[in-house]
């Protein structure tokens, strides 16, 4: 299974590098992390944030593998434990399919993205900074990877 993440938003600072590589290089070759970084669109002045997002809609949209199980990350989606996530990757792994998990830009995802989701899932009710959403995700990733394989990294 692949775990595609798609994330608005390029130059991420070298700590927001090195976090997500971190956990990124620990996954095994049968649950590998890939990134792939869209360009956001800038915020000019007469530009409003429902422009933004439509603008950042269809790169996200067109980027979406037809094939993979979508993800799209919001502060109001259904939140999960670790051992939840861990059980839905299972679940998902045993039908062969891959997953794609979808980070907006600054003003958040567009509701056609949400829609074309499988599933409206929350980190965290807080509004985190999107390149600490990608270490976030990567280090979930990686624990419940753990869990399934009875790996001491997740305690409870």
């Amino acid at each position: 299974m692949k775990l595609l993440i798609l994330a608005v938003g390029q130059r991420m600072p070298t700590w927001i590098n090195d976090g997500y590589n971190e956990y990124v290089k620990r996954m095994p070759r049968e649950m590998r992390i890939q990134l792939v970084e869209l360009k956001p669109d800038r915020r000019a002045s007469g530009t409003t944030a429902a422009q933004v997002k439509s603008i950042e809609r269809d790169r996200i949209l067109a980027a979406i593998p037809t094939h993979a199980i979508a993800w799209a990350l919001d502060e109001r989606g259904e939140q999960f434990g670790t051992l939840e996530l861990a059980d839905h990757l299972r679940k998902t792994q045993e039908t062969g399919s891959d997953i794609c998990f979808i980070i907006g830009g600054a003003d958040g995802l567009h509701d056609d993205v949400k829609r074309r989701g499988n599933k409206l899932f929350s980190l965290s009710r807080l509004t985190l900074p999107h390149g600490l959403v990608r270490v976030i995700l990567a280090e979930q990733l990686y624990r419940a990877w753990s869990v399934m394989q009875n790996h001491p990294y997740h305690r409870e």
